[in-house]
């Protein structure tokens, strides 16, 4: 048993706090201003719209929660993965109650995401619109570059004509702008009656545009574009009649048959989720028993292990999670006793040997269709003359290249260092992992603040040792000054407020959440590759 596991336990207990704190949104005073209007509140409309007690991976909770003066909680959108009529479907639910929806740089990013969460799973997307547009004075992250707001109007499109991604809007409350097209170019709009506005314009623009006087509810409202312009196509009385029309629209739609895993009954992990507190160590650099974290996991704790004994530092292997089958790499932390003649090894360092058994097991999991589920404790590839002689950038570029072009879903869990090129091999953000997931105690990072101090100061202070002295003033402060850059850089927030991560989940949640992200990649067989793949475009629908 590891010492203590209070840091694990305290993180939790810190991340439950913000989490709570950004669910409210613009806060109750705000919320309370909406039901005063009629209108359900951001997440009573999510929750209305979901199957009740169903699972829910919300998407970037975390992102711009420390940028803004903490004015922009959630970026201003709730985004995430949910059930509706037992169809998993990605909901993207403007929240009113900041800043009244409007679009902050972050909004687009979380938005953008959640597209293409739809896009790769070929699963139906549901806009919950009620956004005042452009939040004005940050148009410059908002409005240009390949991936600004134009995207999302990109990705609607390429939805619509190719991948025959059902989308879905219901227009809850202001549509202007740019943003109206949002709507337009979805399959489907729902409007409600008394609430909601659509228009390239509202009232005060079209005065100072044309001089012309007209109402909101005339220029733009439900009945204008059900019964003037068609633009929208079915009228609700209000929110939770829109919101049961939109639950009836989507349980009429067919089903695409996506991968068919042979999925048995759930059996409980070996070891109650709770026990992870305790195995994972009070400090980070300490090592414990991967196979233990494991055991809390995966049905009956059970991994029938590939090549056990080649390679220990990483643990390859087949196992169950709520039923459903996966290939599993997971890194072993701790000393990892060689074969006869060898050094013992480092574990949570990727080996030539160990990149080299990880290269086929992913090649052999991608022909066989298993989803790859990675869970991380990575520090890096090793180093040295004897690492480098053995041929270590060439394994493991091969690992790299078979974790790439995997052509079946990737999940990701960091559940201590993801550090490096390990990070990378991995299956790191870079190569489009279907979902990455952490736990508080996530680091995220090139190397450990001690590993930057030493590559950046190392000379200084062996100059230093060698002369007999204190290191100078100015090159301590150096020190502290990166050791707390990097420790703030690091923590598994930060890297979750600019999307490093799509959630932070905390150990009871994390078998269920690595199931439901499991049971959302089957519905597309494949290939998984990038934010989508484009079908053959002679078997596209014509024009």
């Amino acid at each position: 048993m590891s010492p203590t596991g209070s840091r694990l336990r305290a993180l939790t207990e810190e991340y439950r706090s913000l989490a709570a704190r950004l669910q409210e949104g613009g806060g109750a005073a705000r919320i309370a201003k909406m039901h005063q209007q009629g209108k359900l509140a951001p997440r009573e409309r999510v929750q209305g719209l979901l199957d009740p007690d169903s699972p829910w991976l919300e998407l970037g909770l975390l992102v711009a929660y420390d940028r803004y003066e903490g004015q922009a909680p959630g970026a201003g959108v709730i985004t995430g993965v949910g059930v509706v009529e037992g169809r998993e479907v990605v909901v993207v639910a403007n929240d009113a109650t900041v800043k009244a929806g409007s679009w902050w740089p972050e909004t687009i990013r979380k938005i953008l995401r959640a597209q293409e969460v739809a896009m790769r799973q070929r699963i139906p997307i549901v806009y919950l619109v009620d956004s005042a547009g452009v939040n004005l004075p940050y148009q410059e992250g908002v409005f240009p570059g390949q991936y600004g707001a134009a995207r999302i109007f990109y990705y609607n499109s390429i939805m619509r004509r190719y991948l025959r991604v059902p989308q879905i809007s219901a227009v809850m409350g202001s549509c202007v702008a740019g943003g109206a097209y949002l709507p337009a170019l979805s399959d489907v709009i729902f409007m409600v009656e008394g609430t909601s506005f659509m228009g390239l314009g509202g009232p005060n623009l079209v005065k100072g545009a044309t001089g012309q006087t007209i109402d909101s509810e005339s220029l733009g409202g439900a009945k204008t574009h059900t019964e003037v312009s068609a633009v929208a196509h079915y009228r609700a009385a209000n929110d939770t009649e829109c919101l049961t029309r939109i639950r009836e629209y989507i349980a009429r739609l067919p089903r695409i048959q996506g991968i068919g895993h042979r999925v048995r009954p759930t059996r409980p992990p070996a070891r109650p989720s709770t026990d992870l507190y305790d195995i994972l160590p009070q400090d980070h650099r300490l090592s414990y028993d991967m196979r233990q974290i494991l055991a809390c996991l995966l049905d009956e704790g059970a991994l029938d292990e590939f090549q056990p004994d080649v390679a220990r530092e990483m643990i390859c292997g087949h196992a169950h999670i709520e039923g459903q089958p996966v290939a599993l790499i997971a890194n072993q932390r701790g000393i990892v006793k060689g074969q006869p003649g060898e050094r013992p090894r480092f574990g949570g360092i990727v080996y030539t040997g160990s990149a080299e058994k990880v290269a086929y097991f992913i090649e052999t999991a991608s022909r066989e269709r298993l989803p790859i589920v990675f869970i991380q404790d990575v520090s890096g590839f090793m180093v040295g003359p004897e690492a480098e002689h053995s041929g270590i950038i060439r394994a493991g570029a091969r690992f790299v290249e078979a974790m790439a072009t995997a052509v079946v879903p990737k999940i990701v869990l960091t559940i201590n260092h993801a550090s490096g090129a390990g990070y990378y091999a991995m299956a790191g953000q870079g190569f489009d992992p279907d979902f990455i997931l952490s736990w508080p105690t996530g680091r995220m990072g090139v190397m450990d603040g001690e590993s930057a101090v030493m590559a950046v100061h190392g000379a200084e202070l062996e100059k230093a040792r060698r002369e007999g002295r204190e290191p100078s003033a100015e090159a301590k402060a150096s020190m502290e000054s990166m050791r707390a850059d990097y420790e703030q850089q690091l923590d598994a927030r930060f890297a979750a407020a600019r999307g490093y991560v799509d959630a932070i989940v905390t150990p009871e949640e994390t078998r269920d959440q690595l199931a439901f992200a499991l049971r959302i990649s089957a519905n597309y067989a494949g290939p998984h590759l990038g934010p989508f793949v484009l079908p053959p475009l002679d078997a596209a629908p014509a024009l």
